[in-house]
């Protein structure tokens, strides 16, 4: 198979520092040609699945503008421009929680919209991790900080209580990797 080209990409729209809009020409394999392709640019990001040295995941409770009522979500932000990803990842679950770990398992990075961008998420995975500092972090939502079992995870996952994709596909990873580990 082979991948589409892209022949031109035109800046339509730019609103801060978190939404690019550009509209590119695309070639399809078969030299069909695409004049208005829209292409949503906004940043990478990570998500961080954090188990503390009690072997209890560190899960936000709170609320997203874009979700209906509360949510589950795991630790996550923007990745810096030219910041490697497991650095942002250590860098977010300091600043959002206070806590450092040693153990480190990537779990994949996923682009959020196969056709439109939207950026790439990367999924980890932090065992051990302790409590080293005061959280430090500038997210605007009201959140609680839950500590919950892995059965307790697993639950909440199946009933859809990470109402956000990349935060239910990290917690579904999360759990593989333990599941194939043990």
């Amino acid at each position: 198979m082979e991948q589409w080209k892209t022949l031109s990409r035109k800046e339509v729209l730019q609103y801060g520092r978190f939404l690019t809009v550009e509209e590119h020409v695309v070639e399809l394999p078969d030299g069909t040609r695409i004049e208005d392709w829209t292409w949503v640019d906004t940043p990478d990001f990570i998500n961080a699945i954090v188990i503390d040295e009690a072997g209890l995941f560190l899960m936000f409770r709170q609320v997203k503008y874009a979700v209906d009522g509360t949510t589950l979500a795991p630790v996550g932000g923007y990745i810096e421009p030219g910041e490697d990803p497991l650095v942002a990842a250590k860098r977010e679950v300091l600043e959002e929680i206070g806590y450092e770990a040693d153990h480190w398992v990537s779990l994949g990075s996923y682009v959020c919209d196969a056709n439109r961008g939207a950026g790439t998420g990367y999924l980890y995975l932090a065992t051990g991790a302790r409590y080293v500092a005061e959280p430090n972090s500038d997210d605007l939502e009201e959140q609680e900080l839950l500590h919950l079992t892995k059965d307790e995870v697993r639950r909440q996952l199946l009933k859809g209580a990470f109402k956000v994709m990349p935060w239910s596909a990290a917690v579904a990873m999360a759990l593989l990797y333990l599941d194939t580990a043990e």
